[in-house]
C-alpha cells in the first residue's frame, strides 16, 4: 500500500519488537485509507479479522488508523482491558494525537506502541517460554471508499 514507505514501516515494526521484548503481550498496527464507520467499531472488526483474540493470555493490543478519514482507535483484548486503569486508552490516544496533529503519523503510532508496551510489560511480563504469537509488521487493509 502507498501509505508509508519502507523506512517508515520498518520504524513501526521495530517499535513493536522493542515494545514486545519484555512482555508476553502482542501489539499490532492496522492501517487503511478509509473508514466508513466509527473507528472503534472498525478496530474491533480488524482485531477479530487478525485473530488477535486468540492470543494465549488475551493480551493483544491493536492500534487502528484510517489515514484519509483522520480516524484512529486503540483497543485491547479482555486480558489487558480488564486490568488497565479506566483512562489508559484515552491517555494513550492523547499522546498519539499530539503527533497526528503535526502530521507525524509514524511518531504517533510509535508513541501508542510504546505506551501499550510499557503497560503490557507491567501486566504481562515476558515468560521464559514466550513466543511471538503475531507478526510485528503493519497490516494494511484494502477497503474501497464506496
Amino acid at each position: 500500500m502507498d501509505i508509508f514507505n519502507s523506512e517508515e514501516q520498518e520504524r513501526v515494526s521495530h517499535a513493536i519488537g522493542l515494545a514486545e521484548a519484555n512482555t508476553s503481550g502482542e501489539i499490532r498496527v492496522c492501517v487503511e485509507h478509509y473508514c466508513k464507520q466509527d473507528a472503534l467499531e472498525r478496530a474491533t472488526e480488524c482485531f477479530h479479522e487478525l485473530g488477535m483474540h486468540k492470543t494465549n493470555q488475551r493480551s493483544g493490543v491493536l492500534i487502528y488508523l484510517s489515514v484519509d478519514d483522520h480516524k484512529f482507535a486503540i483497543i485491547g483484548d479482555h486480558g489487558i482491558h480488564t486490568k488497565v486503569e479506566p483512562d489508559f486508552w484515552d491517555s494513550t490516544k492523547e499522546k498519539m494525537l499530539t503527533h497526528f496533529k503535526s502530521a507525524d503519523l509514524i511518531s504517533g503510532l510509535v508513541a501508542g506502541i510504546q505506551c501499550a508496551g510499557e503497560k503490557l510489560q507491567i501486566l504481562f511480563p515476558k515468560a521464559h517460554d514466550d513466543i511471538n504469537e503475531l507478526p510485528n509488521d503493519i497490516v494494511f487493509m484494502n477497503r474501497n471508499k464506496q
